[in-house]
């Protein structure tokens, strides 16, 4: 397992979720940049760090110092290692990215002639040990799946003195599932670990992060009352709102305006009006006892009632991924 914690674990914090990870045994640790693998050493991770994005230019010595492993896209980034492992007297370890069709980063597989033999050579100071490309619709179905395997393998098949131990890996969170028969060395979990759906037909991952904000102020609205910049809403009849102290300066999306929800008192009751950066107002009329104090939850569970990570989602107009690195550091995080 090489669990993805980029992003600060998905938004849910780094600090918190490694040494959960931890008691996992995994072999390593993903993450997307150099700064992200840094602070891993810096809490004492002792694994592998794969930092799965290529790195600018002027972090490659500080990642050696780290003792990450590079993910490699060029000979040029390849050469810049090899300098940075000179410079700084050690042996730094690489993994080659292939692009099979995700087109952000790696050698082209359909140009391997240009690049193989020059990438695959001993290098001093370096240490060649991994292989692997990004999946880029296995959430979709299996067929990009088969085909970028195929693509990889035709570039792998042409490896005329392979490394002993290279490790090969494809499988993201949905490939995982969808084809287990590419698993190799290792699989890169990523989405699926924090409470996020991996595409229809795939299992449904235990709910991991919960949403929760605090009633701040209740008001009886009369008929007409209108709420909100740009007054979007208005009572059309006699109404009792509640201000939940979350915004988007929380990471609440404001495309939630008017269309969200949250659950109070065991009810569903409707996000009105703009969501502003420090508040949000619901309609909670006909729920009883709703007070200062009270607490809303605009995702997870509460006495029956559920709203899920990837309802948000949906009804933002985004992905889970999103709503979850989109939690500002505002919003405290509660470990239970």
């Amino acid at each position: 397992m090489l669990p993805m914690v980029k992003a600060n674990a998905y938004g849910l914090g780094v600090s918190e979720v490694v040494p959960r990870l931890e008691s996992l045994e995994p072999w390593g640790f993903g993450v997307a940049a150099v700064s992200e693998g840094v602070a891993l050493r810096a809490m004492g991770v002792e694994r592998p760090i794969v930092v799965c994005s290529p790195a600018p230019p002027d972090e490659v010595e500080e990642a050696v110092r780290g003792r990450l492993q590079l993910s490699i896209s060029s000979l040029g980034a390849l050469d810049a290692l090899e300098r940075a492992a000179r410079a700084v007297g050690t042996t730094a370890e690489w993994h080659l990215d292939v692009d099979t069709g995700m087109g952000r980063s790696g050698f082209d597989w359909q140009r391997a002639d240009a690049w193989l033999t020059d990438a695959t050579r001993d290098r001093s100071g370096l240490r060649w040990v991994g292989a692997y490309t990004h999946l880029h619709s296995a959430d979709e179905g299996v067929a990009t799946v088969h085909e970028q395997w195929r693509r990889l393998g035709t570039v792998l098949d042409r490896l005329e003195d392979p490394p002993d131990g290279l490790m090969i890996h494809v499988l993201n969170s949905a490939g995982a599932f969808r084809t287990p028969e590419y698993a190799r060395s290792v699989v890169r979990p990523g989405i699926f670990l924090y409470g996020g759906r991996i595409g229809e037909g795939q299992p449904s991952p235990e709910p991991v992060a919960s949403v929760h904000a605090r009633v701040v102020h209740v008001r009886d609205a009369t008929p007409g009352s209108t709420l909100g910049y740009g007054s979007t809403y208005a009572a059309t009849g006699a109404e009792r709102w509640a201000t939940l102290s979350i915004g988007y300066g929380d990471g609440l999306p404001r495309a939630l305006s008017n269309r969200g929800s949250a659950l109070i008192g065991g009810q569903r009751v409707p996000i009105i009006g703009r969501i502003s950066m420090d508040v949000t107002v619901v309609d909670v009329s006909g729920v009883s006892e709703v007070k200062e104090g009270s607490v809303a939850t605009l995702i997870g569970s509460r006495e029956g009632e559920q709203i899920t990570l990837d309802e948000v989602a949906e009804q933002a107009g985004t992905i889970s991924y999103e709503i979850l690195t989109g939690l500002t550091s505002r919003l405290p995080r509660v470990w239970t």
